[in-house]
């Protein structure tokens, strides 16, 4: 296994365990505290493809699911470039997940003490959760040269993770009404300082 598969790992079960707890609450939240929560296939279908990109990257890193060994040399620096995105994009969803607290949940719902978080992260972007999870699954499959992970995101998890952010979205606006709205003309969609 070379240098970048290990680096890669290691990151992915560090963010992991610091991902946990919010997790974990975020389960226990689910279930107890929701008020409201729409039906749509967006509430599992975007998770369960990064939870299958998170199962590639893991078997990508011993070398299966990706380009030949022979290629690595070759794309050396768009694999140190890849490694980057995913080490900076996993660290920044961990954050986000945090900076949520307990207005974290793992689907699109609301709570019953429901906060809306504009500070942090937030007060920049309305997704960084997504827009991280995005980045850091492309920079794994960028760093392990997987020729399944890169389409994945691209044809995929891009256009189910920006249909769940309008489906968020929808329900603050429901929520939270007018607050909502002066916290969208302040903040961007997914990409800072853009749109």
């Amino acid at each position: 296994m070379d240098p970048i598969n290990i680096i890669l790992l290691i990151n992915l079960v560090v963010t992991m365990s610091a991902n946990a707890s919010a997790a974990k609450k975020g389960v226990r939240i689910s279930v107890l505290k929701v008020t409201e929560r729409p039906e749509s296939f967006l509430q599992k279908l975007p998770p369960n493809i990064s939870a299958l990109i998170l199962i590639l990257s893991i078997v990508g890193a011993f070398n299966i699911f990706v380009l030949p060994e022979s290629l690595k040399e070759q794309f050396a620096i768009w694999r140190y470039i890849g490694l980057a995105l995913y080490i900076i994009f996993s660290w920044i969803q961990v954050i986000s997940f945090k900076e949520l607290g307990n207005s974290y949940a793992q689907d699109v719902v609301i709570l019953k003490e429901h906060k809306l978080v504009s500070s942090g992260i937030y007060k920049y972007i309305r997704h960084p959760q997504y827009l991280s999870q995005l980045l850091s699954d492309f920079g794994a499959g960028i760093a392990l040269l997987s020729f399944i992970i890169i389409p994945l995101v691209i044809l995929v998890e891009i256009p189910l993770f920006i249909m769940r952010a309008f489906l968020e979205e929808k329900l603050l606006l429901k929520h939270f009404k007018e607050n909502f709205s002066e916290y969208k003309m302040k903040s961007k969609f997914m990409i800072p300082f853009i749109g």
